[in-house]
């Protein structure tokens, strides 16, 4: 498992630098990382975390299509932002989907930190669907995601995976300050 995980954290390196950019091959190299990263969740019992990626492979199929045809004119989707009450609503439907399924991952499964785990893959399956649509926040979501998943991976053992997402949080900020500078030439 160890070498699929050198390649799994390659590749996810690659595709948050590409998708900071706005790089359209980013998705591929989500397509590849999250049907690797399935397995090794799987196979340390971090359950939702690899059914969350499971739910990247599709994903990274639509926004490859979203980036490359959605929008209303088919050419793609631009940045956006959300209001404060959407915001809002966004982490209200996180908390509750995330206690609920970690009261029945505790009671029916033998998974590992069942609500963290919970939180993070419900999270993470919301903030995905921002940076399909291009939110420009979905970087502030990432930020806080990725650090309590490196508590995660490091009780796990998976300490190239915790690392990898060490270097997620540089890469966020990087790409909340890129986008937030291109939505604000997109105003102009």
């Amino acid at each position: 498992m160890f070498t699929l995980e050198i390649i799994a954290v390659v590749l996810a390196i690659a595709y948050l630098l590409l998708a900071a950019r706005e790089h359209i091959a980013c998705w591929y190299c989500a397509f590849v990382s999250s049907a690797i990263f399935s397995v090794i969740f799987w196979d340390v019992s971090l359950l939702m975390e690899s059914l969350l990626n499971v739910f990247y492979v599709v994903m990274a199929v639509v926004g490859w299509y979203e980036w490359r045809r959605g929008g209303q004119e088919h050419t793609g989707v631009t940045i956006r932002t959300l209001a404060a009450w959407q915001h809002g609503m966004i982490i209200a439907v996180l908390i509750v989907a995330a206690l609920i399924n970690g009261y029945f991952l505790q009671m029916y499964t033998g998974a590992s930190w069942p609500y963290l785990d919970s939180f993070t893959t419900w999270a993470s399956v919301l903030t995905t669907f921002m940076i399909v649509w291009k939110v420009l926040e979905n970087w502030l979501y990432w930020f806080v995601i990725d650090g309590i998943s490196i508590y995660l991976y490091v009780d796990r053992g998976l300490t190239l995976t915790a690392m990898l997402f060490v270097v997620y949080l540089v890469i966020v900020i990087f790409g909340f300050l890129q986008w937030r500078r291109r939505y604000n030439l997109q105003k102009h």
